[in-house]
């Protein structure tokens, strides 16, 4: 898969549908509590660590992000969609939100204290994990944790219609907490915990936490 033509067809996509993505997950966490409370011992681990700022990668329209805050966490949010930042800064006033990349992130070495990706990855090609993670690591300091939330099964499909009716053009990646962790520790992670669960998030999702060797 053409890594250019994948990201220009995830940004168009999410930039139609913004407003009706940010009105359909809004209050999804109202919904699952076994989601906020694994954001919850993440927000502790951050604590633990020392503190300091933390990546909401794929923020989308900011809602991961904002938990974090009222967590007490240092979140800022980054997206792809020029068109859900907009969104993020508007229902999440004073809240930091960048237009960027995980493929490319522009952020310092070592200069993130926490890190997650919370359903951000199920677009993402295989062949592009790899490189992806050894950004997480890159940016992520020395024992940092990272949250990673993922639809469970195998196999793609090509979404070409969602939130609201309006057209989309995503491969949605399901994929097993044994591969994805494997890839995490190639990349220089360390695995602590593993969770499969059903929600209003998925019908079967998953959760790794890691750190950063």
């Amino acid at each position: 898969m053409n890594s250019e033509h994948w990201l220009v067809d995830t940004r168009t996509s999410y930039d139609t549908v913004a407003a009706d993505y940010a009105d359909q997950v809004r209050d999804l966490l109202d919904r699952t509590p076994y989601e906020r409370a694994v954001l919850t011992l993440f927000a502790e681990l951050v604590r633990t660590a020392g503190g300091g700022p933390v990546a909401d990668l794929g923020c989308g329209s900011g809602r991961i992000t904002a938990h974090l805050r009222d967590l007490g966490v240092d979140a800022f949010g980054i997206d792809l969609s020029p068109a859900m930042i907009e969104v993020a800064r508007r229902d999440h006033p004073g809240l930091r939100f960048e237009v960027g990349s995980m493929t490319d992130l522009d952020l310092a070495e070592a200069s993130i204290a926490g890190l997650v990706a919370w359903y951000s990855l199920i677009h993402l090609p295989d062949e592009e994990i790899g490189s992806v993670f050894r950004q997480f690591r890159r940016v992520l300091r020395p024992g940092g944790p990272l949250l990673l939330a993922f639809h469970v099964g195998d196999g793609s499909r090509l979404k070409t219609r969602g939130y609201g009716g309006h057209p989309m053009k995503v491969h949605v990646h399901l994929r097993r907490p044994d591969r994805l962790a494997a890839w995490l520790e190639n990349a220089g992670f360390t695995v602590e915990a593993r969770l499969t669960l059903s929600s209003a998030e998925s019908a079967l999702g998953g959760i790794l936490v890691a750190r950063r060797h």
